[in-house]
């Protein structure tokens, strides 16, 4: 059950895409700390006695590391570009943020919430759990997965079928055979076996001072021709050894629990769901959307022509919020 807020920050609200109104909350969810961006002025759903409350919800599920701030300026571009006048919120993955001052990765309290709620399972039941205490049941609601927040979108919308979605988009989808693909073959002996050798090195980066640690990140990235500033703030929780140690156990957990698509539960939402697919996703590679595509052929699954790479939040979250948008508005209008 979600705590009260513990620490929060806002920006001002301006005309500015950058600038537009964002709340921050650190949460307990199933007796684990969760970190919830909240864009637009609707920071409590459940106020009865508000007069201004949306009827939609925009939510994002968050790939894997599943740190809501790699979606900070996402969740504001699709804000500005819905005309912010739907709330816009991502909600972290179990365990994947570090706490601020004052707050425990897990909740000190006798009741036990769930029993592995940093593993797949249990971050799925993470979600409903935010889902059932903090969203109205009369909630409309459109899901965002992205990655491994795909298969978790999913897995909602079979275990939840009350819930009102109208929508689901699905980005760059991990929802199958994740230990066949290119990066699986090369990570899976690495998660399942081998994480354990990683946090030493971690635990030891930890003391560096934080410019030591940015200037680190910004050589990871050096890649990107423009860079995501927020992401490389957000990075910095990977030095954080039970962040990483979380990150890792859950993606271990994927590499052996994401083997078949669950075609039973596309076929019953079909009509709700939009999956986009990338050219060169060594994540879910361009043969498992040729696959679903003929599986699937009256869907709406659509294939990447521009070139986004899988971690969009690295540099294309302005470009994918724009085209979210536009995939939405038949919708929008029916609302």
């Amino acid at each position: 059950m979600a705590a009260d807020m513990l620490g929060a920050e806002e920006s001002t609200n301006t005309a500015s895409e950058d600038q537009v109104p964002l709340h921050e909350e650190f949460v307990y969810c199933c007796g684990a700390a969760t970190q919830v961006l909240k864009c637009g002025p609707w920071k409590d759903l459940l106020d009865t006695e508000s007069k201004t409350l949306p009827n939609l919800l925009f939510l994002i599920i968050p790939g894997n590391p599943g740190l809501a701030g790699y979606y900070r300026t996402f969740v504001q571009a699709l804000y500005y570009g819905l005309n912010q006048q739907y709330p816009v919120w991502v909600v972290s993955h179990a365990g994947h943020c570090k706490p601020p001052n004052g707050m425990r990765m897990t909740e000190d309290t006798d009741v036990k919430e769930l029993e592995d709620v940093f593993g797949l399972h249990g971050q799925i039941e993470h979600k409903l759990d935010f889902l059932r205490n903090n969203v109205p049941k009369d909630m409309k609601l459109v899901l965002i997965g992205h990655s491994i927040g795909c298969y978790i979108t999913l897995e909602i919308m079979k275990r939840a079928s009350e819930l009102q979605v109208l929508r689901s988009v699905l980005l760059f989808p991990t929802i199958e055979r994740m230990a066949q693909s290119p990066q699986g073959k090369l990570l899976t002996p690495v998660l399942c076996k081998l994480r354990y050798v990683l946090y030493m090195p971690v635990y030891l980066l930890s003391f560096l001072p934080e410019r030591v640690k940015t200037s680190m990140v910004r050589f990871v990235l050096r890649g990107l021709k423009y860079p995501d500033e927020a992401s490389i703030v957000t990075s910095l929780n990977l030095f954080s050894v039970d962040c990483v140690a979380n990150v890792l156990y859950m993606a271990s957990q994927e590499m052996m629990k994401v083997v078949e698509r669950d075609s039973t539960t596309i076929k019953q939402n079909l009509k709700k769901l939009i999956f986009y697919y990338g050219v060169a996703d060594n994540w879910c590679p361009q043969q498992y959307f040729e696959e679903i595509k003929m599986d699937f052929p009256d869907g709406d699954i659509r294939l990447c022509e521009k070139g986004i790479r899988h971690a969009f939040v690295l540099d294309a979250s302005k470009e994918v919020a724009a085209m979210i948008t536009d995939w939405v508005q038949d919708i929008l209008t029916k609302l």
